[in-house]
């Protein structure tokens, strides 16, 4: 029998090695320009070969992932993925701030590294001198999706949307400088949480010589297999949250979602929203159910508005019970959203979470929802729904946004480009 041997990644060291060279990583570098250009033309990386033990080779060769776990999501195409992808179980949401020296150059440089990475990660494939090839080699549903903040749109000469801005003060905000705004958005999800783990180290580690991160916000949603993929999300209030949502495919996602009314650049790209929400569960643990479905205006059990019997029903705001009064109150979250939309909507895609609570705080949970919206525009369609949602929404008692960013989300690219290049 022949021995083991390494995979030979020197080529892919020694390419990796031109780009993160020195000055490369921030102003140029004659070398490292014609590494980056040669990006596009390389080969697909080629995944690990298996373990040398041979019952180990055999176990894995009879096990069969389902495809919630091994399928890949196309990275190229004419809108990223992420998007009008099926919501994965787990995301993570990172934003970097450049470094000061980087300049337009140097942040196409980073756009091209990025993109090539994630292409090979999502298939399935090792990253450029991937130190734990292994870990890749499930995608699991993985995308990878990226978005600018005004800083960039700067350093590329361009002009942006009036919209890429951060959000109008809200009465209802405590805005925690921890987790806002940024210049470059990653969105990372997959049915895994390996699998995102070892892809955010991966492309963290492609962005360490231009830019440091801002912050880090991790999410979940049930398990991949543990409902009907249909089924709306419910947060940790035990509410289902985003009913109504336009449906991928269909002309009314499209004209909610897709930018057209933009700087040339973005065409095709969207508008992305995300609002960190604290959730006092140990206070909702005190409303009872009656209490809960009238601050909300929807039944708890299956969603439907309390106008209604099924989840799809549309909310009636002009049904008075018996004794005269509103069935959805004033003061309900769904009539205050219907109310602020006039005409528009959102596309939410949201994420729980639930991060550690701290020695000496009285709460049982440090909780709550990272409400991300992707919308064509963030002025017309996310700003009127949240300032109605700013005034009189009895949620607003239980909830705290505690963090805001704005990005733009550029279109897909095709094989040999990268994602940005219609701005650079």
């Amino acid at each position: 029998m022949s021995e083991p041997h390494e995979p030979d990644n020197s080529r892919g060291l020694t390419r990796r090695h031109l780009l993160w060279g020195g000055a490369a990583a921030a102003g140029g570098g004659a070398a490292a320009v014609a590494a980056m250009a040669s990006i596009a033309e390389a080969p697909p990386a080629v995944a690990p070969s298996g373990s040398t033990d041979a019952t180990a080779a055999d176990d894995a060769a009879a096990f069969t992932p389902q495809p919630a776990f091994d399928g890949a999501v196309p990275f190229y195409g004419e809108h990223q993925a992420g998007i009008a992808t099926p919501a994965q179980s787990h995301a993570v949401f990172i934003a970097l701030d450049l470094q000061p020296e980087v300049d337009g150059a140097a942040l196409r440089r980073l756009m091209m590294v990025l993109t090539d990475d994630a292409a090979r990660l999502t298939a399935g494939q090792p990253a450029l001198a991937d130190s734990e090839p292994e870990l890749a080699i499930i995608p699991a549903q993985l995308t990878v999706t990226f978005g600018f903040g005004p800083r960039i749109v700067e350093l590329a000469g361009a002009s942006g949307p009036e919209w890429l801005r951060p959000l109008p003060a809200f009465g209802v905000d405590q805005l925690d400088s921890a987790y806002c705004d940024g210049d470059l958005l990653l969105q990372i999800a997959a049915n895994d949480p390996l699998t995102v783990a070892h892809a955010t180290r991966m492309l963290a580690k492609d962005s360490r010589s231009f830019a440091v991160p801002r912050w880090t916000q991790s999410g979940f949603r049930r398990a991949a297999g543990a409902e009907n993929p249909t089924t709306t999300m419910r947060n940790l209030f035990g509410q289902v949250d985003g009913s109504a949502n336009p449906v991928p495919g269909t002309s009314g996602f499209d004209d909610t979602v897709w930018s057209t009314d933009v700087p040339s650049w973005l065409q095709g790209g969207t508008g992305f929203v995300l609002r960190r929400i604290a959730m006092d569960l140990d206070g909702w643990d005190k409303i009872d159910r009656l209490g809960r479905e009238e601050t909300i205006g929807r039944t708890l059990s299956t969603g439907a508005p309390l106008t209604g019997t099924a989840e799809t029903d549309l909310p009636d705001l002009e049904a008075k019970d018996r004794l005269g009064f509103p069935v959805i109150p004033a003061f309900a979250h769904v009539r205050r959203a219907k109310e602020g939309a006039r005409g528009t909507t959102m596309y939410r895609r949201g994420y729980n979470y639930d991060d550690t609570v701290f020695a000496g705080d009285s709460s049982v949970s440090n909780s709550g929802l990272l409400f991300a919206s992707f919308q064509a525009d963030v002025d017309r369609q996310f700003v009127p729904v949240q300032k109605a949602l700013d005034t009189l929404d009895l949620l607003n008692t239980w909830t705290t946004p505690v963090g805001s960013a704005v990005f733009a989300i550029p279109p897909g690219c095709h094989k040999g480009g990268y994602i940005g290049d219609t701005l650079f």
